[in-house]
Parts: C-alpha cells; sequence; structure tokens
C-alpha cells in the first residue's frame, strides 16, 4: 500500500481574507458570548456556523444551505474555521438550528452587538452616528395580504411615487457610525411604515445602547426626528440630536422670511450661518440657518415655477378688472387698490383710470346731445419685482438645522 503524500493542495480563493476579517472583528465570538450553546444539539457553535454561511456567500456561489458541506469540501477549514470541525459538520441541519438559536436570541439585537465590538477592536469611536430610513425593493412573492404573523416582516408593493412600484418593499432602520460608514444597527420592517413614528421608536430602544458604547454621541437624523413627540423623548436623555427643521412648520417658515442676511457670517466656502435660539415643539433648541450658495440653482426653480403661475393669475385678474366698468373715478380706485394686495408677483407700476362717456338710448346721438352718463375703466401694465424674486430665492436656498447642543463651544455651526 503506498504511503500517503505528505502535502495536499486546497483551494484558498479569497476566504483567507474574509475569515481574517471576521476573526478580526470578534464576528464568530461575540455571537457565542450571546448565545448559549448546546453540544447534544450540534457540534457547531452559533458563531462557527454564521461565519461558514459567510464564507459560503462570499465565495461567489449561489448554493441552497444543504450544499454547504460540498463547498467546504476541498477548503482548508481548519485554517478557515477551526481544526476541530470538518466540512461534514456544516451540515443543513446544524445551520438550521444555529439560524434558530439567533432568531431566538433577537437578530437585531445580534447585529448591533456584532457592530459594536467590531467598532471597538477598529478603534472606531465616533462622536457622530446618523440615522435613516431608506427603503429598498426586492423580488419574490408579496405578503401583504396574509395574516400577519409575529416578527415576519410584510412586504407590501410600492406606491405610485417609489421608484419601482412594481416591486416589493422594505423599509430599514438604520443607524450608522460617520467615519468608515459601518452600520450599527440596522432593523428591517414593512415598506408601509411610517419613518416618522419607526424614528422615534428606534431611538427610544437603541438609543441607551449606542450612548453606553460610544458615550452619547450625537445623532443625524431626518427631518422625522424634529415632531414634537420625538422631541420630548430626546430631551429626557443625555443623547446630543441633530436634525433638519422641516420648512413646513410656521417657526421654520417665519425665520426663513424675516432672516437677516446681513447677519449671516461666513461658515465655510460658500455657506453662511446665523444662530439663533427656538422653543419649537416645546423643546429648547439651538437653530442654525445657513445659507448655501450651491443650492442657488435649486433653488430657482420653484421660485420662478410659482411666480409664473402666479404672474398669469395676476394678467387675468388684471384683464377682468380694466374689462369691467365703473360708476365714478372713486369706485375704479376701490377697485384697484382690492386688486393690489393680491399681487404677490407682479405689481402695477402705473395706472390711470380713463372715463368713457355713454349715452342712454340707444343709436346715432343727435347733434350736440351731451352724453346721458360716464363710466370708467382702469388701464395699466404690470410688472414683476425683481427685488422680490430675488428675497425669495435667498429663502429657497436657506435651510434650518437644530440640536439640543445649546453650547456651541462642544459643537460649533462648521460641525454641525
Amino acid at each position: 500500500m503506498a504511503d500517503e503524500p505528505p502535502y495536499r493542495s486546497q483551494v484558498l480563493d479569497p476566504l483567507g481574507l474574509v475569515a481574517g476579517m471576521c476573526d478580526a472583528l470578534g464576528m464568530s465570538d461575540s455571537i457565542d458570548q450571546a448565545t448559549r450553546h448546546n453540544p447534544a444539539m450540534r457540534d457547531l457553535t452559533a458563531g462557527e456556523a454564521v461565519k461558514a454561511l459567510v464564507l459560503h456567500g462570499l465565495g461567489f456561489i449561489n448554493h441552497a444551505r444543504s450544499l454547504v458541506p460540498r463547498f467546504f469540501q476541498h477548503k482548508p477549514t481548519s485554517r478557515l474555521m477551526a481544526p476541530r470541525v470538518t466540512p461534514a459538520q456544516r451540515n443543513d441541519d446544524a445551520l438550521g438550528r444555529a439560524l434558530d438559536t439567533l432568531y431566538a436570541s433577537g437578530v437585531t439585537a445580534r447585529s448591533s452587538l456584532i457592530a459594536v465590538t467590531a467598532a471597538q477592536r477598529l478603534g472606531l469611536c465616533p462622536r457622530y452616528a446618523h440615522l435613516d430610513s431608506p427603503r429598498v425593493h426586492g423580488d419574490g412573492r408579496s405578503n401583504s395580504e396574509d395574516e400577519p404573523a409575529e416578527h415576519v416582516v410584510p412586504l407590501p408593493q410600492g406606491s405610485r411615487r417609489a421608484p419601482r412600484p412594481d416591486r416589493n418593499h422594505v423599509m430599514l432602520e438604520l443607524i450608522v457610525e460617520h467615519q468608515a460608514g459601518m452600520p450599527v444597527l440596522m432593523k428591517p420592517l414593512s415598506g408601509n411604515s411610517s419613518a416618522g413614528q419607526e424614528c422615534g421608536q428606534v431611538v427610544r430602544e437603541h438609543g441607551a445602547p449606542l450612548q453606553t458604547t460610544y458615550g452619547a454621541p450625537s445623532l443625524g437624523a431626518e427631518r422625522a426626528l424634529s415632531s414634537a413627540d420625538h422631541l420630548q423623548t430626546l430631551a429626557n436623555t443625555p443623547m446630543q440630536w441633530i436634525t433638519r427643521v422641516p420648512a413646513t412648520l410656521s417657526a421654520a417658515q417665519a425665520t426663513l422670511a424675516h432672516a437677516d442676511p446681513q447677519a449671516r457670517r461666513p461658515l465655510t466656502e460658500g455657506y453662511r450661518s446665523h444662530n439663533l435660539l427656538s422653543t419649537s415643539g416645546g423643546v429648547e433648541q439651538r437653530w442654525i440657518l445657513i445659507s448655501s450658495e450651491p443650492r442657488q440653482p435649486q433653488a430657482q426653480r420653484p421660485v420662478d415655477q410659482q411666480r409664473l403661475q402666479q404672474s398669469h393669475q395676476a394678467v387675468k385678474a388684471c384683464k377682468t378688472l380694466c374689462r369691467n366698468a365703473c360708476a365714478c373715478e372713486a369706485d375704479a380706485r376701490q377697485a384697484l387698490a382690492t386688486l393690489e394686495p393680491g399681487l404677490p408677483a407682479t405689481y402695477l407700476p402705473a395706472s390711470t383710470v380713463c372715463p368713457t362717456p355713454r349715452d342712454g338710448t340707444r343709436g346715432r346721438p343727435g347733434q350736440g346731445a351731451l352724453p346721458a352718463q360716464g363710466l370708467y375703466h382702469l388701464a395699466g401694465a404690470l410688472a414683476s419685482s425683481l427685488a422680490a424674486r430675488q428675497t425669495r430665492v435667498d429663502q429657497h436656498r436657506c435651510f434650518i438645522l437644530a440640536t439640543h447642543a445649546l453650547d456651541a463651544t462642544p459643537l460649533p455651526p462648521q460641525a454641525l
């Protein structure tokens, strides 16, 4: 019987880099510490099972879970995983039981734990975290018409305003750290979920672990965070938040309308800012009004469209007024005074009252006959105010950032 060769070749491909990164980030160790391993059910721990699935998924193979052992048949598993684990132990039953263990312990919590451990090992201690609610679409059958089941994410079809309304949509509550863009929380939700409601729930449920790990960083979030309910929730936490104030708020509209351009100080190239205090939502906060020169072309389009529509309406109203006759000059002046306040985009630079004599009977009047009455018509031309247009453009190119940090020393406007 011939001796076995002392060497044998195995295909490593890029899996060595993936396995090394998993070990460096502590992915398997974090899962094993958070889950309880039962050797009687499986030899594979939950962390080793997840690592095997990651290696299989990133091995450029699109196989079912039952074919995972065949994928590792010619791989150096002692290097990639552990010397005690054989390819046959990565079977469908062991992987399925490991996934059941992860599901019972909470997938979202385990994902956040892995992200926190990885951030600590990479030395990422961000001062800011970003919260957003993107919607993504995918293939598959829609289950929105089925009976709602516990811990099952509905996949409804997208709305008419969605990029792909024919696809099923899902919403992700995503929190990422700002240095490397690594997600520290990713929670799937129904595509029909309200971003405003879910935003506040995520802050309440996952704000405490975020503060414990990163030392209460500033949370940058979408405009839904600026609602009164969310502000009251955040006011009772040490977490500082940064959000954009919706321009639909009456307080924001008043700030944009009465802001003095001369009071804005240079911030960075192309930006100017002005600090002010606000109590919107019943919470004292610092607002930073920012004027952006790069937003100039974007701000001109809606202003010009609105002024064009208003100009058409003003021309129509002015023609109607000029066609109607008034009994006296005072009535004509009164009608003109009533029209002018309703011209937001135009004004009358010059107008005259033209008297028109009129006989009371039909036919040609006799020679030397005096007119029976006199009517008065208005005559004038509309003009557009370029100064008013520029004022509206200046308002539209501004936006407001709000923060709970009233002291500008640790969080200056440049950092915001």
